[in-house]
């Protein structure tokens, strides 16, 4: 029975644990998780009783991009983790672009995060980004607290974040990440392949999908992979929307090259076959591809190929959707779902057969064994508090408009989802999105000098909590077309 002063209760018929689900207690004091009980079993504390709803560990999302500053009309700290908290996601990393400056200095880092203090309704940490002629620049972000380092192989669609270009760049970059311990995280299309491809303008989106081939997606990974053989770097693959991409990696990792890969709600649940001429919303870089290629990508997330699932929200405004004119080769590529992807990915994996437990295995407990987020994603002793309570029967219809990101738009819009968040808690308090925002800022512990070299590591395994100001820790440590 707990008896520790300022105990709270938690108490679900439907709570996912590590082990399964199963009735429970869930102990929460000072905002981390002291005890997993048995159902009913703990008295005399106050008990959030949540019935037949299920109780899940809060998502962790990885990969977002949520623009500020610079973009910030595009979408902004404030109605980005909005929209997360709505959709039961407490912890996000944000991608290095498509901020003005990109995150790809330790200056930019720190304006970055001057822009999200006080602004962030979920915790939330940051990539940095590997660029040419910002090698120098890569151990200075590292030991100051980002993720990883971001790259594109092909144009990433933003001036100020040109990709890696050549062998000899990509080389450089993988080399330096591999000597700091840090990970590289790698948009994987071939340019070459994508300028050969045929591009047509206009509302088909066949012709769409034939401009960037899964070929480019094939090609570039097995570059990727071949120099981060040569240079002992980690690497992971972002968005794979191309099946044909895992037996390559497959077989990189049977070599002994320390390679991940992730996939999205998008490439999960939607088919070119269902897209709308001219409904530019569904436009994204990788594309989302064929019906028999999404079973495929089912398959491998089965079989534990990807760490996990995540949005690769990547909002643009209306304007640059040309939602008007409906011209595919023209309009903005990212899709806009933070808010959805959990709901997105329950509606599809229980219709083929998959339990609560896998997906909180693909959204929470393997991105946050990724991104070395000990405390979070998972419902057990000494975890974060992030907890959510999830109707799993219970169906939205998706308006847009109704949506808390801050451009109206979503290729899920007019869709019919199973799954509805029902409330959030950040660290064992309710996230109220229209009060005060009280998440905060995470910082990736450094690699040790034993994390460097060759051989490859886990990820960096503690965090910072940054709140009001820079380096103001609160708590100790713990174990071609625009496209993105």
């Amino acid at each position: 029975m707990a008896t520790e002063i300022g105990a709270r209760v938690f108490r679900s018929r439907r709570a996912v644990l590590p082990e399964g689900e199963r009735p429970a207690d869930v102990v929460v004091v000072d905002g981390r998780i002291t005890e997993v009980a048995e159902y009913a079993s703990i008295t005399g504390h106050p008990v959030e009783d949540l019935g037949d709803l299920a109780l899940l560990p809060g998502a962790v999302d990885t990969h977002v991009h949520i623009n500020e500053p610079g973009r910030t009309e595009w979408e902004g700290f404030h109605t980005a983790t909005r929209a997360a908290a709505a959709g039961g996601v407490t912890t996000l990393i944000d991608m290095p672009l498509n901020s003005i400056p990109p995150t790809t200095t330790v200056e930019h880092l720190e304006v970055k995060r001057q822009a999200a203090l006080g602004s962030v309704f979920v915790d939330v940490g940051f990539w940095g980004g590997a660029i040419p002629g910002n090698t120098g620049d890569l151990e200075p972000l590292h030991n100051a607290g980002v993720f990883g380092f971001k790259s594109y192989l092909s144009p990433s669609g933003v001036d100020e974040f040109p990709h890696l270009g050549t062998r000899e760049q990509l080389r450089e970059a993988l080399a330096e990440q591999a000597r700091i311990g840090a990970r590289a995280i790698i948009h994987a299309e071939d340019p070459q392949i994508l300028d050969a491809a045929p591009s047509v303008p206009g509302r088909d989106y066949d012709d769409y999908l034939a401009s960037r081939p899964g070929a480019s997606e094939v090609a570039a990974v097995e570059q990727l992979l071949e120099m981060a053989k040569e240079t002992g770097a980690k690497v992971h693959v972002l968005h794979v929307s191309c099946a044909d991409v895992m037996p390559v990696i497959a077989k990189a990792k049977a070599e002994g090259v320390d390679v991940t890969a992730e996939t999205c709600p998008h490439y999960l649940t939607l088919a070119a076959e269902e897209i709308p001429a001219g409904n530019t919303a569904f436009k994204c870089c990788p594309p989302i591809r064929e019906e028999s290629n999404r079973d495929r990508l089912w398959e491998a997330l089965a079989n534990g190929e990807f760490v996990g699932i995540v949005t690769d929200h990547s909002p643009s405004t209306l304007g640059l959707k040309l939602l008007d004119t409906g011209d595919f080769a023209s309009a903005w590529g990212g899709i806009a779902s933070l808010q959805l992807g959990l709901s997105a990915i329950w509606t599809e994996a229980a219709r083929r057969g998959h339990s609560l437990s896998d997906v909180v295995r693909w959204m929470s407990t393997g991105t946050a064994a990724f991104a070395g987020l000990d405390r979070k994603g998972a419902i057990a002793v000494g975890k974060d508090a992030d907890l959510v309570a999830f109707a799993p029967e219970a169906t939205q219809h998706i308006e847009a408009g109704r949506l808390l990101h801050k451009n109206p738009v979503t290729p899920y819009s007019g869709r019919t989802l199973t799954g509805v968040v029902q409330a959030t808690w950040l660290r064992g308090e309710k996230v109220d999105v229209d009060g005060a925002p009280k998440g905060r800022l995470l910082k990736a512990a450094p690699s040790s000098t034993t994390d460097r070299g060759r051989n490859p590591t886990p990820p960096r395994s503690a965090t910072k909590y940054l709140t009001c100001g820079w380096g103001m820790e609160i708590s100790q440590w713990s174990p071609a077309p625009p496209c993105h």
